[in-house]
């Protein structure tokens, strides 16, 4: 017998944690679809898989505070990850909150909630959205999920979703006006704890499937859409003619309505231009504070039409961006950053607090024009210190901070080679061999840029975006940026695999030798370094375990993994294995783990267990095996597949 949803005691106004709305906002861009599902999960099933998409993503576009003074929020935050964050934890109680309401029964007494109603926006009209299919696991969850209350459900999916212990979810339900978070929990204990399946596709709205909704029903409605449609056309003529802004520019689909703020946007005269030396006495050095450079900063059509072109890119634009970049125009006027010929080209660079857009168009014409996005929101000094500004024949210039004193270009499989120093004018470096083009098999180099300021030396590299990667290594939570001997060698073996994050949003790579293997047959000793791909977004994470044998050149890829916390700041742990082969020919499983592995089994094709963090066991050529390790604090962890 199915629950049914339970209102909720209304929570007192008191109980909301008062943030800065900027801090909010920051929250809001870096952790959106994580909100999302969370709103998506709580949601009561009832209302059908497409007004589900629909009402999550209103309610997490609604969470943001109106107020901007700032506060400690109630919520407990853990100790690492975003919930250290008192933004993301303020908006994780408004959108369960809102969540939650939306499952209440309608009142006659009572005016209905916001949340109650079908949401303004967004909205799509013709098509249905819902999240793509998962499996049968994913389907008998979405069925367990649907037979709990409101209240239960939030309790489950705040345990395996938000990974909180039951005392931090009895206080984040009770502020959200839950009444017994006690009963919530324990109806919640009768779902099995398949945690995992939440991050399934299944349970993600913003993966979207589309369907059309009722085509005969269109079909008759078509005729009157059509009258209705000539009728505006008729008002719009009697009213006057469209001024500027509602005609193509240049190389942008055209505008047929108004909107103030959105052509306060598209107005050159509104563009913010930093002067040359404000970064020198600001509080933070980030985007936010590199000046207007470049020959053409004073080119108003050049601007209108990039501007034009962000806001509604037309046909013949070539858009990119990187994955988890909020498409659409700017929300005011942006910031300038630079504007001027490069090559063979006019390029403009704009930055709007959360993303950096580079627009791109022929000397000869706008024909061929070109945009490209990507997220830099929460990006430090390390971050900001370049942006790339042209890509032609397997070359890249970057334009670089203010606070950038020197730049030089380093061959990563080379680390004793040195570096050569790079041509710099106007704070843009000479052409820069990028590594982005090679195969993997066939990497012969690995160019990088060196970049130093009054900080320190930090390598950043080209993985095919428009803000280069920082590189660092050691030990998760305490990596530091690639410089000396010692550094500069552990990276070079592994150099050559970067190339397997490219386009993935990467903010930076972290490289970190986790074991040392003496090898069974006395030859030596092999190496295990974990790399780590950070990304923008917050997810899409890569981890690759790569094993080198003593004289080889690069290493190989034992083990890859994605979306996982492993080798990473949240969970400085990691396992991996491989099959080895001696020079004598026989077969051996090879396996490490983090310094403080106590022991680790191996089953499957291959049975060993070693009372360590390194184990070695004969076995078969092609075999195969199920790594478990147990650390000295009791946890059990897996083996990266």
């Amino acid at each position: 017998m199915q629950s049914q949803d339970v209102a909720p005691r209304p929570a007192a106004e008191s109980v909301d944690p008062v943030v800065d709305v900027e801090r909010a906002e920051a929250a809001l861009v870096e952790h959106y679809p994580r909100l999302v599902r969370l709103a998506y999960l709580v949601l009561p099933p009832s209302l059908g898989r497409n007004r589900r998409v629909l009402t999550a993503h209103s309610l997490t576009q609604r969470a943001l505070p109106r107020g901007r003074t700032a506060a400690t929020p109630v919520i407990p935050a853990q100790s690492t990850g975003r919930d250290s964050d008192p933004g993301y934890a303020f908006l994780r109680l408004r959108v369960l909150r809102t969540a939650l309401e939306a499952g209440w029964t309608l009142k006659r007494a009572a005016w209905p909630k916001r949340s109650q109603l079908p949401p303004l926006l967004p909205q799509v009209w013709g098509l249905r959205l819902f999240p793509r299919s998962g499996g049968a696991d994913e389907l008998a969850l979405d069925q367990r999920l649907s037979a709990l209350s409101g209240p239960a459900r939030a309790a489950y999916v705040l345990r395996g979703l938000e990974k909180l212990p039951d005392g931090d979810v009895r206080e984040v339900l009770t502020a959200a006006g839950v009444e017994d978070a006690d009963d919530a929990l324990e109806e919640a204990d009768a779902v099995p704890g398949q945690y995992a399946l939440l991050d399934s596709p299944e349970f993600d709205p913003c993966s979207l499937q589309a369907r059309p909704t009722d085509l005969m029903r269109r079909r008759q409605h078509l005729r009157a859409a059509l009258a209705a449609g000539a009728a505006l056309l008729v008002c719009g003529a009697l009213l006057g003619l469209p001024g500027e802004g509602w005609a193509p520019d240049g190389p942008a689909a055209p505008s047929y309505a108004q909107n103030p703020a959105a052509e306060a946007a598209l107005d050159p005269a509104q563009l913010t231009k930093v002067p040359a030396l404000a970064w020198q006495s600001a509080t933070r050095t980030d985007f936010s504070v590199w000046p207007a450079r470049g020959d053409l900063t004073g080119d108003s059509a050049l601007l209108r039409r990039a501007l034009a072109v962000w806001a509604r890119p037309g046909e013949t634009v070539t858009v990119s961006a990187t994955p988890g970049t909020p498409a659409g125009g700017p929300p005011g006027a942006p910031q300038l950053l630079y504007a001027g010929t490069v090559d063979t080209a006019r390029v403009v660079i704009l930055y709007d607090g959360l993303r950096v857009a580079r627009y791109a168009e022929p000397t000869d014409g706008t024909a061929g024009a070109a945009l490209d996005f990507s997220r830099v929101d929460g990006a430090g000094r390390a971050e900001a210190s370049a942006v790339v500004l042209s890509r032609a024949d397997g070359n890249v210039r970057y334009l670089l901070a203010p606070w950038v004193k020197d730049a030089a270009e380093r061959d990563l499989l080379k680390p004793g080679a040195g570096a050569m120093d790079l041509g710099v004018r106007d704070g843009i470096t000479s052409p820069l061999s990028s590594p982005i083009g090679q195969q993997t098999g066939a990497c012969s180099s690995w160019n990088v840029l060196q970049v130093t300021d009054s900080t320190g030396t930090r390598l950043l590299t080209d993985l095919a975006e428009l803000v280069p990667a920082r590189l660092t290594t050691g030990r998760p939570g305490a990596a530091e940026d690639v410089t000396g001997a010692r550094a500069l060698h552990a990276w070079a073996p592994y150099s050559c695999w970067l190339g397997a994050m490219r386009s993935a949003g990467v903010r930076s790579v972290n490289a970190w030798s986790f074991a040392a293997q003496p090898l069974p047959d006395g030859t030596g000793t092999a190496d295990w370094v974990c790399t780590r791909a950070e990304t923008w977004r917050g997810g899409g994470e890569r981890v690759l375990a790569q094993f080198r044998t003593p004289g080889s050149k690069l290493g190989a890829v034992a083990a890859k993994a994605q979306n996982v916390p492993a080798c990473g700041a949240r969970d400085p742990h990691v396992l991996a294995g491989v099959l080895w082969k001696a020079k004598a020919g026989g077969w051996y499983l090879l396996a490490a783990g983090t310094a403080d592995t106590a022991s680790i089994t191996a089953t499957g094709g291959v049975q060993g267990t070693a009372r360590n963090n390194l184990l070695a066991t004969e076995a078969k050529q092609g075999a195969q095996a199920k790594l478990k390790g147990t650390l000295n604090s009791g946890r059990v962890i897996n083996g990266l597949q």
